[in-house]
């Protein structure tokens, strides 16, 4: 059955199946839930929509009702015959697999009228567009946290569009690279941390043990409050993504410089230990983190910081910087739960294990996170768990 509505029709058509609507209503939760990022709405075409709809009896329109707060404005809610469709076109658009015409493709079946540099200047540029739709997409999920179960599917989906994008974007390139190497040279692999610092970001130890952390280079960015729903925090993340991401196309242009962008850490504390173990989240303090190779200076972290600033307009990216931190001896463990559940894991370190080898906190709570807990069960997630120690009586 062909239902005649485009994917902009069917999505507002949706919407009004949910609940009724009115137009400024609509436009919310559009830009709530980053419709934007997977179908054309735009603001101006909402109220062509909803008449092409009503033409066809598919949704109904009625004055707001003062109970909601709205009767000034017109509500529209979907018609019987409207719910039937939706749900058969949308079942539809489910269960088959329509082809795709991206437009890349037109473009590397022309690769010969490019030339190489031009194809890889080009390259370049689609992999800085992807990283900032990337990171406006988690953006948009991390602040979507409370949305229906059916709304994450779709930024989970989204999600793993654009990083499998990313990889064969990675793959692509790393090959043209090799094509052009001189003599048939192996090229350098980018600098990976998980590679070389194996031991501090892959570890199989899940009982607390000490190892002694090299320096490092990251970019970093503070706040407070609850990871789970501060907007802050959103936009922290994203900040660092974009300066990460900034960086990694700046200097890959010299030899041995590239580097695969690091897992997110966070540093965290709280004015009242306490705070922790009860959970209470909006008094926590972090420093949020990612990784940087050595050769990553202040400079170019802010020089990125402009350059990425100026392509999004999100006020967190100038308060990224660069730190340069030691810990040293440090208890370490690979925690495998749900973030709730690190609670008794740390009761442990701080109750047990630190008093039984003579050894005591001297530097803040440091987590890495190596798994997405948008396409991971709790149950299954890694966190790499650390506190930096020293000897009692030290």
């Amino acid at each position: 059955m062909n239902s005649g509505l485009s994917a902009a029709e069917l999505t507002l058509l949706g919407l009004l199946v949910e609940q009724p609507r009115h137009g400024y209503e609509l436009e919310g939760v559009i830009s709530e839930r980053g419709m934007r990022a997977w179908t054309e709405i735009g603001f101006s075409s909402i109220y062509y929509l909803l008449t092409k709809l009503r033409e066809r009896g598919l949704i109904s329109q009625a004055e707001g009702s003062p109970a909601r707060g709205d009767k000034r404005r017109k509500v529209y809610a979907a018609t019987a015959e409207g719910r039937a469709l939706c749900g058969t076109a949308a079942a539809e658009a489910i269960a088959q697999v329509h082809p795709l015409f991206p437009r890349v493709l037109v473009g590397l079946a022309n690769q010969p009228a490019v030339g190489h540099e031009r194809l890889l200047a080009a390259l370049d540029e689609r992999a800085d567009a992807l990283a900032e739709r990337l990171a406006h997409v988690r953006r948009a999920s991390a602040e979507g946290r409370g949305a229906p179960e059916f709304v994450h599917a779709i930024f989970d989906y989204t999600l793993s569009q654009l990083t499998a994008e990313q990889a064969w974007l990675d793959r692509y390139r790393a090959s043209l690279g090799e094509a052009r190497s001189p003599g048939g040279e192996t090229p350098v692999a980018p600098y990976d941390v998980k590679r070389e610092l194996k031991e501090f970001y892959v570890p199989r130890n899940t009982a607390w043990a000490v190892v002694d952390v090299p320096e490092q280079q990251f970019i970093a960015v503070d706040g407070t409050g609850n990871p789970n729903t501060a907007p802050a925090y959103a936009r922290a993340v994203e900040a660092l993504y974009a300066v990460a991401y900034t960086l990694k196309f700046a200097a890959k242009a010299a030899p041995g410089g590239d580097f695969v962008v690091a897992p997110l850490e966070g540093l965290w504390w709280a004015d009242r230990p306490e705070a922790f173990t009860a959970r209470a989240k909006d008094t926590w303090k972090w420093t949020m983190l990612i990784s940087m190779p050595s050769w990553i200076t202040p400079e170019m972290v802010e020089d990125a910081g402009r350059t990425a600033l100026a392509k999004k307009k999100n006020p967190a990216i100038s308060q990224v910087r660069h730190l340069t931190l030691h810990e040293g001896p440090s208890a370490q463990v690979l925690h495998v739960g749900s973030y709730d559940d690190e609670a008794p894991v740390l009761h442990e370190l701080h109750h047990t294990y630190l008093a039984a080898h003579g050894l005591r906190p001297s530097g803040l709570h440091h987590e890495i996170y190596l798994s997405d807990p948008r396409r991971t069960v709790p149950e299954k997630m890694r966190t790499v768990l650390r506190q930096p120690v020293e000897e009692l009586g030290g």
